[in-house]
């Protein structure tokens, strides 16, 4: 993201590496990201897709070989392959230039291939820059990583070094080519001493949310495999959309950094979307709940934990998300270091850059404190439900503020104060428990009095408390049905961030418009999917199900009961009706032959997972003109009348919508 030359009359000056101006206000008007590539000359394709073919061959002699080094390295081969094939298969050369990267990274991929293939693997000892790639558990696809390792770094000793995530500014044209070519060419914008800096890709342009969220963590557990990283000397930074992520990994992941450090971006969307992109924002009152999800401006207090510098230019618009963040934590009681770039646009000014590494440097020195004896948690969703050593398990309603404030009082003592919370869980590992094992343990909570079991000999605790007719009782809540829970809590889009498998119908809809609208959606849902977050999306049909499939993916059911044998084995399991006539919801019915259902719930089959029905991810091309736009959609269910086409902000009209009570039950909309 890069700063706008602001003037409303004459037109925004803004950089294709954010957004156009008030012209991507319009939804009827949406530009293509990524934009279309250049044509590529027939000889120069033919010849990449010799390249392309003879390192594939080799990719498959790398991934059968009876050595587990030799396939567990392949990711680190394949990621070549992959940048190139799909630059070449979905036009994403984005200018003549790119294809002579591309022929370096086939060469570069064939070198460690034919490495690999003599059981070598000197890119696993190098210094310096170093891209690397794992296979990721989402939907089985390999996805690159950057690398900055220090020359300091020895491969045989056994310290433990800092490491330093970097999350990249947007780029539309920031394939899988040019994010590896960046990484072969460029150490990034920071590389302190002695640190590790692990840039991820965070597959493609979404802010490192979603998916690309999940990448980030993925990347990093991959490098913590592969070197010595000490865990609790792991930092957050970036800066434009990367400062967006900071925030983001910040105050959702508080407990897991040493520090933070953003730098520009937005860190909510309403008030950004107001002040950068002048856009009139008119959410639905499922869209401005769901805001929760990543305005950060909510989840500020949670910095408590986190270390936290923030840098803006004295003169860049993007400043707008330091001071917003600024105004939150100061409602929280915290004053946040806000480092000004005098006289600066959208960069770094190198007297402010110096003041912020010795504030880190300052910072490592004592790096995360991982068990304090004060937990502040907010949050608005079980998906991220922990701090330290407080979990919370359950919550009277999601997208409403959660907030718990646990203080060790002494060695048998716990004070803690909630708020729209029903279930609670307190956890230190063997070793880590400040408390005495030769008592019970006291915890006052709401003005409540509760004895907790005390510690074992080993000094670990681990204890439970849930709320029972208003009053907060000892240990975990009887199991009685199904309740939201971390990672099974929706909405729709929190299927995309585990394994998922979209479940092609085999059968004809019950009706012509419903059976059209699915197949389209279908097909968007995979077109989109590999275009925004660059994987392919496994597919099967619904007579190729397994036990496995079922046991291990969020199952995505397209079709309905008639076209679809597994949504027709669930239907009735289910807590909306919908028959050849009817979509019933609640006390709402809707013509089943002008309308379809979109819905997330726990698989009948597994509540383990959730079963999802005709929906892919729920923002749309809309979104992608700008990365605070990228927030979901759609709740736990919508019916969707078919009267009127998909755009790119809605799957059709929305006739209704809602999510589920914290049983997985319907609740009445607002009106």
């Amino acid at each position: 993201m890069r700063p706008l030359a602001i003037s409303f009359l004459l037109g925004w000056l803004a950089s294709s590496a954010w957004a156009d101006g008030p012209h991507d206000n319009i939804p009827l008007n949406v530009r293509p990201i990524p934009k279309p590539g250049v044509e590529v000359p027939a000889d120069r394709a033919k010849t990449l897709e010799m390249g392309l073919a003879a390192l594939a061959e080799k990719l498959s002699a790398l991934k059968a070989s009876h050595d587990a080094k030799t396939r567990d390295l392949a990711p680190d081969v394949e990621i070549y392959w992959k940048a190139v094939h799909d630059a070449l298969t979905f036009n994403e050369f984005f200018g003549l230039k790119e294809l002579d990267v591309a022929d370096e990274l086939l060469r570069e991929g064939s070198e460690r291939a034919e490495q690999l293939a003599q059981g070598k693997s000197p890119w696993t000892t190098a210094t310096g820059l170093v891209v690397r790639g794992y296979v990721s558990r989402i939907d089985g696809s390999v996805q690159p990583y950057g690398l900055v390792v220090p020359e300091s770094y020895g491969f045989q000793g056994k310290v433990p070094y800092r490491l330093d995530i970097w999350f990249h500014g947007r780029g539309e044209t920031l394939s899988e080519l040019n994010f590896i070519q960046d990484r072969r060419k460029k150490p990034g914008q920071f590389t302190p001493r002695d640190t590790l800096v692990l840039h991820p890709y965070g597959r493609y342009c979404n802010a490192f949310k979603f998916a690309g969220e999940i990448d980030v963590l993925e990347a990093l557990a991959d490098a913590q495999r592969r070197y010595r990283i000490d865990p609790e000397l792991v930092a957050v930074r970036g800066f434009s959309m990367g400062g967006a992520a900071c925030w983001q990994f910040a105050v959702h992941y508080a407990d897991r950094w040493f520090a933070a450090n953003r730098g520009a971006g937005f860190a909510e969307t309403p008030a950004f979307l107001h002040y950068f992109q002048k856009e009139a924002a008119q959410p639905t009152w499922f869209e401005k709940k769901l805001y929760h999800l990543y305005d950060c401006t909510d989840w500020a207090s949670n910095l408590f934990h986190c270390p936290t510098v923030a840098y803006s230019g004295e003169k860049d618009t993007q400043k707008q998300a330091a001071d917003i963040m600024e105004q939150s934590l100061a409602e929280a009681g915290i004053k946040l270091r806000h480092v000004i770039g005098p006289n600066t646009m959208h960069s770094y000014h190198p007297a402010a850059a110096a003041e912020v590494e010795r504030a880190l440097d300052s910072i490592a020195l004592l790096g995360r404190d991982r068990y304090p004896t004060a937990v502040h948690l907010e949050t608005y969703t079980l998906k991220y439900n922990r701090m330290s050593w407080v979990t919370i398990e359950g919550m009277d309603e999601h997208w409403e503020r959660s907030a718990v404030k646990a203080v060790l009082a002494d060695a048998s003592s716990l004070d803690v104060y909630t708020n729209n919370v029903t279930d609670l869980a307190f956890d230190f590992p063997a070793g880590f428990s400040p408390l005495d094992v030769d008592q019970p343990v006291s915890l006052l909570i709401d003005d409540q009095e509760v004895q907790l079991p005390a510690p074992l000999s080993d000094r670990s605790w681990h204890a439970q408390a849930h709320i029972d007719e208003g009053k907060w009782q000892a240990g975990p809540r009887p199991a009685a049905g199904l309740r939201k829970r971390h990672n099974l809590q929706g909405p729709i889009d929190d299927a995309f961030m585990e394994p998922f498998l979209f479940v092609r119908p085999s059968s004809e809809a019950l009706h012509e418009a419903a059976g059209k609208w699915s197949a389209a959606e279908l097909e968007r849902a995979i077109h989109e999917w590999r275009r925004q977050f660059r994987g392919t999306a496994p597919v099967k049909s619904d007579k190729d199900i397994t036990d496995d499939d079922i046991a291990r993916c969020n199952l995505v059911l397209w079709g309905d009961r008639a076209s679809n044998r597994l949504l027709a084995k669930i239907a009735d399991k289910l807590p909306i009706a919908w028959n050849e006539e009817t979509i019933k919801v609640g006390e709402e019915s809707f013509a089943a032959d002008k309308h379809a259902l979109i819905m997330i719930y726990p698989n009948p089959l597994n509540p383990e997972r959730y079963v999802v029905l005709n929906s892919g991810f729920t923002y749309r091309e809309y979104a992608y003109l700008n990365n605070a736009r990228q927030v979901p959609k759609l709740p736990d269910w919508a019916v969707i009348d078919l009267s009127v086409p998909p755009d790119a902000l809605w799957p059709g009209k929305v006739a209704s919508a809602g999510f589920f009570d914290e049983s997985w039950r319907l609740k009445k909309a607002p009106e």
